[in-house]
């Protein structure tokens, strides 16, 4: 089902992950980002912007997760878009003879028999320097920044004043680090694209997060707090209050604890920055 949540910018969510797909209206068709997660909701989807004589003219994907670059035939044959770092992703990991197989093991088994793969991953990454979705609708501005995975974006949606995050200010996930474990420093790199972000949501009224609850007026800075405080407790080692992992988090989703317990393992011992 698709709802609007701001004038020509819809929302799909897919009940498992809570997923949300974003729709954003042009003059000759639709801007579709990150469609959804198994055959049949993609499909669906389809069926329900023809309902509504809406024509798919162009994708884009917000980063290289499975979750976020999976399309449907019943989509169309139309450009899709990510990061130039996004695409070289995805390049590298479709490079593999068994990349198939790769990709269907990190599949939540619920789906795996129903998440088609021939499409996987055939982003094209935007020329140096782009910094717009190339369509022709509303203009839709790219803000590539560090934190959860290489080449994440967020979108801006200016006329509309709605920021598409990605897998960054959700309600029902903890903030997912980058590389866990490489040299570099994922819990820094989170919060540099936390300030980015708070830079491109001046002026913003919602916020579409990839998992979770659309969020309105006050909670789009509300929530880029709430990852600060959960980021800045989780490096220096303290007690994460978060309601997303609390005793009160909603029946289903105490799995989330499982990521942040196995964050809270993977920096043990490093330095504070």
């Amino acid at each position: 089902m698709l709802t609007e949540i701001a004038t020509g910018v819809l929302v799909h969510q897919s009940p498992l992950l809570r997923n949300n797909t974003v729709v954003v209206e042009g003059r000759d068709g639709v801007l579709l980002v990150d469609p959804g997660i198994t055959g049949a909701e993609m499909g669906c989807l389809a069926a329900d912007l023809r309902a509504r004589g809406l024509l798919v003219v162009a994708g884009f994907a917000t980063h290289p997760d499975w979750d976020h670059v999976l399309w449907h035939e019943a989509l169309g044959d139309v450009p899709r878009h990510g990061t130039a770092r996004c695409a070289a992703v995805l390049r590298e990991v479709r490079s593999h003879p068994d990349w198939r197989a790769r990709v269907t093991a990190g599949l939540p088994p619920e789906i795996a028999g129903e998440t088609p793969l021939d499409l996987f991953g055939l982003v094209t990454g935007l020329s140096a320097g782009g910094t717009e979705v190339p369509w022709d609708g509303p203009p839709v501005r790219v803000v590539e920044h560090p934190a959860h995975s290489p080449g994440h974006a967020a979108l801006v949606v200016e006329e509309q004043g709605v920021l598409v995050a990605g897998d960054m200010l959700s309600d029902v996930f903890v903030p997912m680090l980058d590389d866990v474990g490489a040299t570099n420093d994922p819990v820094e790199e989170y919060l540099v694209g936390l300030d980015v972000l708070e830079t491109a949501a001046a002026g913003v009224e919602v916020v579409v997060p990839g998992h979770g609850s659309v969020g309105r007026g006050d909670q789009v800075g509300a929530r880029i707090e709430l990852d600060r405080a959960y980021l800045h407790a989780l490096r220096e080692g303290r007690h994460v209050d978060d309601p997303r992992i609390g005793p009160a988090v909603e029946p289903g989703w105490e799995w989330v604890r499982d990521i942040h317990e196995g964050q809270v393992r993977s920096l043990a011992g490093r330095p504070v920055q």
